[in-house]
Formats: structure tokens, C-alpha cells, sequence
């Protein structure tokens, strides 16, 4: 069984920085929002490291965390972690760098999570963050080339989150966990990452009900990270289709961050897009007390892509309640 149950974690404080498009999105309303896609530096990169240090910063200060962070758990888009590396190491604690590609924040949930649940660790940071221009041109293209784009294209968020877990009761409770299992459906199109995908953001769903014995409609709201507009319909189908579920209460949030008028394409994917959503947006919204996180992630390289292998996918899932 890939479900773990947890009685003791929750989330204390969460921290969003959000890029220029994104604060004229849906949301609105970040705790920080970029003027541009600078941020205050002379490249791309280190905006992306500021971001993250700014948001690792605010955690631990306005909290007055010190000392008691036990771990910084977190990673990004970029090779080798190399945003998250350089951004953590002006902090002195420990860290574990993870990648699951969009599916990273909630791999780092899930971790943290365990080793607060074992009473191994009391503090627990996550971070993550994605920016357009550096994302851009390491899985599709150069923003500069000016390649056309399909209308399947996911549009890589700019933006950092982060977020404390901890065994305090807080109104947050990370209730429950299913690990992924990759998927690989011989999808080949990096343009498509709705297609690629649906099938691991199915497997795990199907996993954590059968695992736990629920079912869709144990939870007000099931969020899977970045499908986009047409992978969202996917998704609905393939669960239609092949086990007869058809949802009411889900919603893609890689399709509630932009507005249409914005012109990107399938709507927002990246580490950010499933976070950003679930902090600034729906947390913020009383209905919801049971909530299902699922975060998908495509696990393709330039290289793999450029030598037209197939790309695999994977899916994490959380579980919320909100005391």
C-alpha cells in the first residue's frame, strides 16, 4: 500500500511570490507580487533565487522559527536543482533537494510530513518555485526564438511558495498520503502535458480511494496540479470511461491562475501552479473542508524529448482537512 496516515502533521504558514502575469490572473492578491520578470536582478536565474530566499526568509522571521526548523525540504524546474541549491544555501539547515517536476511541492509535503509524523522532526520548510523564461527554454523553447505554440502548450507559472509543517495543531491538517506510481502511455508530444499526464494523475487517485476505502465524494473539492484546460477533460474522461466516476467537485489548477484574455494556451503548469492555487485560493474559501491534492508531473528532459522517447509522468496526493 502506497497510503500513509497521519494524526499529528499540519500546515502552520505558507508564503506566495507571484510573477507579473500571475497577479493579473485570477487570484489577484499574493503576498508578494513581481513588477517584472527581474525582480530587482540582472538575470533571469537569480531572480528565481531571490524569489526563493525571500519567501524561505518571511517564513522563518515573521514566524520566528530560529532555530526550530529541523529541515528545508523543496526544488524546482532547473538542472540539478540549482535554483533551490543556491537559494538555500544562505540558510544554515539542513536539506533535502526533491524533484518530481510539477509534482515537487507536494513530494516535499509528503516527506516532511513522515518524518513529523514519526516524531523524527517537529519544523519542516518547503519550498519550490518555477520562473517563465528559465523554464521555457530548458523544456520547450527560447521565449526569443518566437516558436509558434499549440493550443495544448501549458504556460510555465512564475512564482515561489513555501510552507511550514508542523506537529502544533493548527486549522490545517495534512490528514493523509498516497505516493505515486510513474506512468508512461507512450506520449511523446511536450507540447501536450495534459495527455501525458492524466494517466499517473488516474493511477494515484484510484490508489488513495482504494487504499483508504473512500470515494470521490468523501471531499469537497479534488485539485490536481497542472493538467490544464484539456487535460482537465481528459482526466474527466478517462475516469468516465474506464471506472464509471464522474466528478463534481474538481477543478484543475493550472486553469485558475491565468484569465482566458491572457492568451497562454491550456492555462499555468509548474511546481508553483497546484500551491499557488491551493494557498491563495481555495484555503481561502470556507466551503471547502475536505480537499484532495493531486500533483502531476512530467518527467521528460530536453535531451529525452530531442531523441523522441516517450515521456513518463508522475502523481503524488495529499489529503487536507481544515479544522
Amino acid at each position: 500500500m502506497a497510503s500513509l496516515k497521519f494524526n499529528n502533521v499540519y500546515i502552520k504558514d505558507s508564503f506566495t511570490i507571484a510573477g507579473p502575469l500571475e497577479s493579473e490572473g485570477q487570484i489577484r492578491k499574493f503576498d508578494l507580487m513581481m513588477d517584472d520578470y527581474y525582480y530587482g536582478e540582472k538575470s533571469f536565474i537569480d531572480a528565481e533565487v531571490k524569489m526563493q530566499k525571500t519567501v524561505i526568509d518571511n517564513l522563518l522571521y515573521r514566524n520566528k522559527l530560529g532555530k526550530k526548523i529541523d529541515l528545508i525540504l523543496g526544488g524546482d524546474l532547473s538542472n540539478q536543482l540549482g535554483i533551490t541549491s543556491y537559494a538555500v544555501r544562505n540558510f544554515a539547515y539542513p536539506f533535502l533537494g526533491v524533484y518530481s517536476a510539477c509534482a515537487t511541492f507536494l513530494e516535499s509535503m509528503l516527506i516532511g510530513g513522515h518524518f513529523i509524523e514519526t516524531g523524527l522532526m517537529k519544523n519542516v520548510l518547503l519550498i519550490t518555485s518555477s520562473h517563465n523564461l528559465n523554464a521555457e527554454r530548458q523544456f520547450r523553447f527560447p521565449i526569443e526564438y518566437g516558436a509558434p505554440r499549440a493550443s495544448t502548450t501549458t504556460f510555465t507559472a512564475t512564482g515561489s511558495v513555501g510552507a511550514v509543517l508542523t506537529n502544533e495543531k493548527t486549522n490545517i491538517k495534512v490528514e493523509a498520503a498516497t505516493i505515486g506510481k510513474i506512468e508512461d502511455y507512450d506520449q511523446k508530444d511536450a507540447t501536450h502535458m495534459g495527455a501525458v499526464m492524466t494517466p499517473a494523475a488516474v493511477s494515484v487517485l484510484m490508489d488513495h480511494l482504494q487504499d483508504l476505502k473512500r470515494n470521490v465524494d468523501d471531499y469537497d473539492l479534488i485539485l490536481t496540479g497542472d493538467l490544464g484546460s484539456v487535460g482537465r477533460e481528459i482526466f474527466k474522461e478517462f475516469l468516465k470511461v474506464n471506472y464509471g466516476i464522474k466528478l463534481k467537485n474538481y477543478t484543475d489548477a493550472g486553469c485558475e491562475i491565468f484569465l482566458k484574455s491572457q492568451e497562454v494556451y491550456s492555462g499555468s503548469s509548474g511546481p508553483v501552479t497546484l500551491p499557488m492555487v491551493l494557498f491563495n485560493k481555495v484555503l481561502k474559501n470556507k466551503k471547502y473542508k475536505k480537499i484532495l491534492l493531486i500533483a502531476t508531473g512530467s518527467l521528460h528532459s530536453k535531451d529525452t524529448t530531442n531523441q523522441k522517447k516517450s515521456i513518463p509522468s508522475i502523481a503524488h496526493a495529499i489529503s487536507l482537512e481544515v479544522l
